[in-house]
Parts: C-alpha cells; structure tokens; sequence
C-alpha cells in the first residue's frame, strides 16, 4: 500500500521497524518459536529502538508519537513474527497505559522510565479461570491488613507472565459494592506470593509467554494501589480502544507475512508451464488477499487516527479489530492453499502464521465482544 497520508516521521518509524523484523526478527522466528521464548537480547534492542515505549511520552523516557506510527510498527514486527508482536503490544497497551494514565506521580517515576525502556515488561492479571470477557466476575481478594494489601486468587491467560517486572494486578476490594468493589495493584513480580504456575503450550505465538498466576498472601504497600479504590473495572477497560488497535496491527501483520510468502511462491512454482500466479484462480485468491489486507489498514489507521486525536473511537477500533483478526485466518489460509502440501509443513513459515493468526479473533475481546461492541453503538447511530 502506499503511504497515503502518512507523514515523514510515521513513514520513518515504519521503516525502521520494519527494518529490524526482516534483519533481527524473521530470520529467527522459527528458533524462538521451539524454545518458547524469545531472546533476551532482542527484547533489549526493542526497548532500545524505543519500541516498547510507544504509548508513553518523552517526558517519561518514551517515544510516543501518535497512534498511526504506533500501529505501523505493531504491523511491522508481527509481519516479523506474531508472537514478538504480541509482546510489543501487550507491553505497551496493557503494560505502559494503565501506568501513564492511572498512576501517581511517584508511581509513574518509578516504573515508567524501566518500562518504556523495555528493562522492565509488563503483563495484565485481569482474566481468571471463570471470568474471561465478563472481567467483572473476579474472585481474587485484596484486603488492606495493617497499612498493606494482602492480595489472593488466581489469574489465567496472562501474556508476558513469565518475563514481567511489574504485574497490574485487578482484584475485589469491597465485595458489597459489585462493579465498583474492584481495584487495581501495581504488583513487583519478584513479590512473595506472586507465583506464575506454568506457561501454558499453545496452538500459535508459541515464543510469547503465556501464564497461570496464583496469588498467595501476595503482599504490596498500600501505596501500590492504582488508581482510586473500586476504579479498577473502569481503569481495565479503559484501555480497549488502544489494545484493539494493538492486536489488529498484529494480525494485519502475521496476515501480510503469509500474503509475501505466498505471493513469491506463486512466482517461483511453475505448474503446467507457467508459475501459478499466471493461472486465474491464483491470481484471483492472491487479489482477494491483498484487497482484504489494504481494507484492513485502512479500519486501523483511522481508529489509530482517532485514538490520536483523544475522540472516541471504541466502535472504530472493535470494527478493526473485528475485521483484521477474521482478514487474517482467511489470508493465512488461502496462503498455504497457494502453497499446496508445502503449505502445511513447517519447512515453510505460512503454517505458522495460520496458528499466530487465529488467537487475534479471541484475545482483547473476542469477535462475538466486539460485534456486541459494535452493535451498542448502533443505538445511537445517526441515519
């Protein structure tokens, strides 16, 4: 696509990351993805390039531009690999924002300099064995015993669990109060109590750390609390609209990956003396994929865009999300289809990017939550 309205410092930022995902990334991916864990080093070199501080400004020893250049390099890395993609952006939505937004001055010293540096990762404890999308329906406690709150309970699907410094934590303060009962904690991972269980072995984005976190008597200063007591569902959903921008950038990302793989094999594999892009039903699949690619980073440009401009833009970021995370499946399908048998061996990356693709439908809000999202927004849709 070209870089319609794009400015010369976006395009830049871009190109970088780019850049870095085709030299220190992709080349990679496949090592990382055995291990289950990406390289210390090259999360270090992220933070280096400013990467992992893209939502946070210069003040706090950030790089925050704007949201377009923030979901370009998204786009960028996951194009690289999915699961260091997924990193990037849970760190900097789910890690940095709730921080920047919520914290306290001394909080925001303490932890956002490490953080938009990438010495320190952040993960999210919201989800729970029973409450996934329903993220009010939480068990875990913290009850403040003696000027400090003691948190228990368990936590599920934590993304950056292993790795991360600093954990934000969301648990039932004032049970009585419902919704308003939950609040949210800045957690050291290297407190006593905070316990990651297992990283769990997943069908895709295998080198991204994946948690089950227990909580036992995990005791934290009481100035640790984020945020005013019982604003915690308020600060966890705070942040959808840039997490959804987020995890649509990687899905357009792993998507565009497959689209390049399949699009050079079709130039290379010769059937029936001629390579099969000169035969029209391959033609005609690789047309669809790049339209769907193109109509895809359009949604997230101009929800990024928004997003930029402090307008809400809950709607425009679920529809892009929406739209990115189905685009992908389809593209990294219709990418080992090109590919024929060669398509589904691991001797070639597209095979991987249909598994990284497919969690983009479930996490940050699953299709069926973000069409609900969509759909409340209907009621007050002006025809």
């Amino acid at each position: 696509m070209h870089d319609i309205e794009l400015s010369e410092e976006q395009v830049m930022i871009r190109d970088m990351a780019r850049d870095f995902a085709r030299g220190e990334i992709a080349p990679h991916a496949q090592a990382w993805e055995k291990a289950g864990w990406i390289d210390d080093g090259l999360v270090a070199k992220m933070g280096e390039l400013g990467l992992l501080g893209m939502v946070v400004p210069e003040e706090w020893g950030g790089t925050y531009v704007d949201y377009v250049a923030y979901a370009l390099a998204v786009e960028e890395i996951s194009a690289g690999d999915g699961a260091t993609g997924a990193l990037m952006s849970i760190h900097n939505s789910v890690g940095c924002g709730p921080v920047l937004n919520y914290g306290t001055e001394e909080q925001k010293q303490t932890w956002l300099p490490d953080l938009a540096s990438g010495k320190a990762i952040g993960c999210f404890c919201l989800t729970e064995p029973q409450a996934g999308s329903e993220a009010h329906n939480l068990r875990t406690r913290a009850e403040l015993r003696d000027g400090q709150w003691v948190i228990n309970g368990a936590k599920q699907f934590v993304s950056n669990g292993k790795r991360a410094k600093l954990a934000i934590v969301f648990a039932v303060t004032d049970p009585e109060l419902g919704k308003r009962g939950i609040s949210a904690f800045l957690v050291p991972t290297d407190t006593a109590g905070f316990i990651v269980d297992r990283t769990e072995h997943k069908m895709g984005i295998r080198a991204s750390d994946t948690c089950a976190v227990t909580l036992s008597n995990c005791t934290i200063a009481e100035a640790n609390l984020l945020g005013e007591r019982g604003k915690g569902l308020a600060i966890a959903l705070s942040n959808l609209e840039g997490g959804r921008i987020g995890i649509a950038a990687q899905a357009l990302g792993i998507a565009r990956a497959a689209f390049e793989a399949a699009l050079a094999y079709s130039r290379d594999r010769v059937q029936f003396d001629k390579p099969i892009i000169e035969h029209q039903s391959i033609a005609n699949m690789l047309a669809d994929m790049h339209t769907r690619l193109n109509a895809a980073r359009l949604l997230i440009l101009h929800a990024a865009r928004l997003r930029s401009a402090g307008k809400p833009c809950l709607s425009e970021a679920s529809q892009a999300k929406l739209f990115a995370s189905e685009m992908a499946e389809k593209v990294c399908s219709s990418a080992m289809q090109i590919h024929g048998g060669y398509g589904y061996l691991e001797d070639y990356p597209v095979e991987r990017y249909y598994r990284d693709a497919r969690i983009t439908q479930i996490y940050e809000g699953s299709s069926e939550i973000q069409r609900m999202v969509i759909a409340r927004e209907l009621k007050h849709y002006l025809v």
